[in-house]
């Protein structure tokens, strides 16, 4: 197993990088450090429960910036790459933030990762294999990426760079591509809207006819795999984190709001986003492999992070420097 006693992760005061930070620390004399520039995900608030550990150090800085991720990576074993723009929305309005962010930066850490020789997780997502059919099978890690978002599109184009740097350069960086995560601090993705809006007894917005399917796993789990193939993963390979629970956009809003104990007629079509991929579902063999396997069961996660939701919500948006969106994105705004 590789020396792990210092990590960096970017992107670490948001969702999936502080639960990353929180599992990373569990292990006695590790180090870790978070680089972020707390943009719309990322608040200090998802770390305070490290405020106190001198094991942890939170940098202000931002991934584009050569010379401020140089100098974190240089003192470090490794590097978790998680700092993203993330959200789809957000994409569609202003696509070239998620090109400067998700591949520029990407090109910034790992060339910092080459110049020190370090070891590198990078974050990906399922939604670079492109939509799946209704009826379809899981996308392997050997399917061809067919992004259709540009948030997609940015995180596809993240992907094969890292590729190009194993074989150009040789180097230790692995990719993992992941189904979607849910539980406590999340913002601005399908699960904590329905669950904000419904807590708050707010419209629950489904996207069309809510037929669209998604594939959740709950958060411990996602990182759990994710510190599996830090740990375990060849460089070069790709690693699918999937096995979650399969449902319709529909379904879950009616499942979320009676876990909200709120109203039904809460749940409101509002008008499709374009380009909205119908379904995602990779396979989870490689990870599995390497012997990691999901613990905790959906509908246990689910009412876990609904209970959540309905006790945090002010601190929630107290958290964040910036609007924490729990609307669907405006017709009108279309091209």
């Amino acid at each position: 197993m590789r020396t792990m006693d210092k990590v960096l992760v970017t992107g670490g005061a948001g969702f999936i990088g502080s639960h990353l930070v929180d599992l990373l620390l569990e292990a006695p004399g590790r180090r870790v450090t978070v680089l972020d520039r707390l943009s719309h995900g990322g608040s200090l608030a998802n770390l305070e429960r490290h405020q106190d550990d001198e094991r942890f150090t939170f940098v202000r800085g931002d991934v584009t910036d050569a010379s401020a991720v140089a100098e974190q990576v240089a003192v470090v074993d490794a590097v978790v790459h998680a700092a993203a723009e993330s959200h789809v929305d957000r994409s569609i309005d202003d696509p070239r933030a998620f090109f400067d962010t998700n591949v520029a930066g990407t090109q910034v850490v790992l060339e910092a990762v080459r110049a020190h020789d370090r070891r590198m997780l990078m974050l990906s997502t399922d939604e670079v294999y492109g939509p799946g059919e209704p009826g379809g099978g899981l996308f392997s890690e050997d399917h061809p990426v067919a992004p259709r978002s540009p948030y997609a599109a940015s995180k596809a184009a993240a992907d094969l760079m890292c590729q190009a740097y194993v074989t150009t350069y040789g180097v230790d960086v692995t990719v993992v591509r992941a189904t979607n995560a849910f539980g406590p601090r999340q913002i601005e993705r399908v699960v904590p809207t329905f669950a904000i809006n419904a807590v708050r007894g707010k419209p629950v917005p489904v996207y069309g006819d809510g037929t669209q399917r998604r594939e959740f796993l709950f958060v411990r789990d996602w990182v759990r795999a994710a510190v599996t193939v830090l740990e375990l993963g060849r460089p070069g390979v790709l690693y699918n984190i999937g096995d979650g629970h399969e449902l319709a956009n529909g379904e879950l809003a009616h499942r979320i709001v009676e876990l909200a104990g709120a109203d039904r007629s809460l749940i409101t079509s509002v008008p499709d986003r374009p380009g909205h991929d119908f379904r995602y579902g990779v396979t989870a063999h490689r990870v599995r492999d390497l012997g990691w396997k999901p613990e905790v069961p959906f509908d246990e996660g689910l009412a876990l992070t609904v209970a959540w939701y309905a006790d945090h919500v002010d601190w929630l948006f107290a958290a964040h420097e910036v609007d924490v969106v729990t609307t669907p994105r405006a017709a009108e705004a279309a091209p």
